[in-house]
C-alpha cells in the first residue's frame, strides 16, 4: 500500500521476535520460549517422524529433530493434496511459498502458544533483488499462501523489515503474510509488521476468496490489514504502533480494503478490539485502496460488535486515499460498535448499519457453506 510518509522512521521491532506482556514485540537477543533442545516432545501432541499424525504429516524442526530444518523445504517435498505441516518451537528465519498446487494444505504449530513458532524475513517493497529490480510488496511476504484450503494454527507470522536500517528505500511496504486462496483459516495465529503486515487477497479479480481470521492478533502501522478478500476477522486484537519520527496525526491506517466491485461482501470485522501504543485519536480506522489495477474497486469494510480503544480518531475515523475515490463513496459500515474510538461525535462520518442489515453482516453470509468455526484438531 502507498505510503503517506517518506521520512526515516524509528527503530522499534528487530530481531527475534518475542512478545512482552502486553502483546507486543519486545527487542532481544534470543527467542523467548524457542529454546527446543530442553523439550522432550518437541512436537508436543502432533506426534513425531517415528509416530506420524499420517502418512501425510511431516515434521520440521529448527534443530534436526524432525523430517525438515525448514518450512520451505517440507513445503516443496508436500506435492499435492492434504499435507499436514507441524513446526516445532523455533524461529524460522526464511521465505516460504505455498503455491496453487498444493491444496488443502494444514500448518500446526506445537508449542504453547503461538509465540512459541515464528516465521520471519525482512524484504521490503524497495528491497533489490539479487538479479536486479526491487522485490514490491507482493514480493516482500515472509510467507505467500496461494492455494485454496489453507490452515493454520498457533503460528507467528511477520516481517522485521525496519524503514529506520534503510533510510534511502521509499518502498516500505513489508508484508508479513500474503494470503490469496479461497477457504483460508487462521486460527490462534500472529501477525507482526509494520506497514501492509497482513495481505488477504485473492488470485484473481473475478475471484472472491474466503479467508477466516479467529483468536489472531495483527499489528502494524500503514494500512496493515488489506486486500480484496472477503475476509472475516473474529475476535481478533488489532494494535496499532507508536512512530516517534511523526509529530502529528495520522500515525497510520488499520484497515485498507481494495475489494472488487463485483464482491457483495468484502471485509468483516465482528467482536474483536483495536488497541494502541500511539497517542489518542492518532489512527484512522480505515481508507479505500482502489488500486490501478481495479479502478471499479469499491472498498468494503464492516467493523461490529468490536472495542474501538482510544487511539482511534472518533472524529473522522475515515480518510481517502486518493481524493479521486473518496471513502464516503465505498462501502464502509458499523454497527453496535465500543469504547472512546466509536464514539459518534460527527454522524456524517460514522456510517452505520441498520438492525435489518446487520442481520446480513454475519460471519455465515460471508462465507456461506464454508463453516471453518467449527473445524477443531
Amino acid at each position: 500500500m502507498p505510503s503517506p510518509h517518506h521520512r526515516k522512521l524509528p527503530l522499534s521491532r528487530r530481531g527475534f521476535l518475542t512478545v512482552s506482556a502486553a502483546g507486543t514485540l519486545a527487542l532481544t537477543s534470543a527467542p523467548a520460549r524457542a529454546v527446543t533442545g530442553a523439550r522432550p516432545r518437541p512436537f508436543g501432541r502432533y506426534g513425531s517422524p517415528n509416530a506420524r499424525l499420517t502418512p501425510t504429516t511431516l515434521y520440521v524442526h529448527p534443530s534436526g529433530q524432525g523430517d525438515f530444518t525448514s518450512v520451505q523445504a517440507a513445503v516443496s517435498a508436500a506435492s499435492g493434496s492434504g499435507w499436514t505441516l507441524v513446526l516445532a518451537p523455533g524461529t524460522y528465519r526464511e521465505t516460504v511459498a505455498v503455491d496453487v498446487t498444493r491444496t488443502g494444505m494444514t500448518w500446526l504449530g506445537a508449542g504453547d502458544d503461538p509465540r512459541d513458532v515464528v516465521i520471519v524475513y525482512d524484504n521490503a517493497a524497495g528491497t533489490p533483488k539479487p538479479g536486479g529490480g526491487t522485490y514490491g510488496t507482493t514480493g516482500s511476504a515472509t510467507t505467500l499462501v496461494q492455494a485454496d484450503g489453507f490452515t493454520a494454527r498457533a503460528i507467528t507470522f511477520a516481517n522485521d523489515w525496519l524503514r529506520a536500517d534503510h533510510p534511502g528505500v521509499s518502498g516500505t511496504q513489508a508484508v508479513a503474510i500474503k494470503v490469496q486462496g479461497d477457504r483460508s483459516a487462521f486460527h490462534h495465529c500472529r501477525f507482526l509488521g509494520h506497514q501492509d503486515t497482513l495481505y488477504a487477497d485473492s488470485m484473481a479479480l473475478g475471484v472472491f476468496a474466503r479467508q477466516y481470521f479467529a483468536h489472531c492478533y495483527v499489528e502494524g502501522d500503514v494500512d496493515f490489514v488489506f486486500g480484496r478478500a472477503t475476509a472475516v476477522y473474529e475476535r481478533c486484537h488489532f494494535r496499532t504502533l507508536t512512530r516517534t519520527d511523526l509529530s502529528s496525526a495520522p500515525y497510520g491506517f488499520v484497515f485498507a480494503p481494495s475489494t472488487a466491485g463485483a464482491d457483495p461482501r468484502g471485509c468483516l470485522v465482528t467482536r474483536s478490539r483495536v488497541t494502541s501504543e500511539a497517542p489518542d485519536g492518532y489512527y484512522k480506522l480505515a481508507r479505500p485502496w482502489v488500486p490501478s489495477s481495479d479502478p471499479t474497486a469499491r472498498p468494503s469494510l464492516t467493523v461490529r460488535d468490536t472495542h474501538l480503544g482510544p487511539g482511534i480518531d472518533a472524529v473522522a475515523p475515515y480518510t481517502n486515499m486518493s481524493d479521486s475515490f473518496p471513502w464516503q463513496d465505498q462501502r464502509f459500515a458499523e454497527y453496535r460498535n465500543t469504547g472512546p474510538g466509536a464514539l459518534v461525535t460527527v454522524p456524517a462520518n460514522r456510517p452505520q448499519l441498520t438492525a435489518e442489515q446487520a442481520k446480513s453482516a454475519t460471519r455465515e453470509a460471508y462465507l456461506g457453506d464454508w463453516t471453518p468455526w467449527k473445524e477443531s484438531r
